[in-house]
């Protein structure tokens, strides 16, 4: 992959961060799916892991990624606990300009979570 995580059939368009507010470390190794809702549903566009920095940045086809509505799933019992209070986040979004970057990070703790529109 080139070094600008661009190629001709893909376009990096959204990005997640995830840090963890009661360590103030990033959330290491955390599943996280993109889902487009369309007429059938909800459908899987992508799925990854953050890294080392708590980050993904998906590349999605660009037949894919277009104005509508989107989710993103936070698998998060592994990394905090099984006796975390929310096992599994899910953030819902509208997708206005697919020609714009979206960053939705997660600032997460064992017993809550906040979340916003970043850049």
């Amino acid at each position: 992959m080139p070094s600008d995580g661009v190629t001709a059939a893909f376009h990096a368009r959204i990005s997640t961060h995830i840090l963890d507010t009661v360590t103030g470390d990033p959330a290491k190794d955390v599943y996280v799916r993109l889902e487009r809702r369309d007429s059938d549903g909800w459908s899987t566009i992508a799925e990854g892991r953050t890294d080392d920095d708590g980050r993904l940045r998906y590349e999605v086809a660009l037949h894919e990624w277009q104005a509508g509505g989107y989710r993103l799933f936070f698998y998060v019992e592994p990394y905090l606990g099984g006796d975390c209070f929310f096992p599994e986040i899910t953030v819902a979004f509208h997708v206005h300009d697919p020609n714009r970057h979206y960053h939705v990070p997660l600032l997460l703790s064992r017993y809550g979570y906040t979340t916003y529109r970043g850049s």
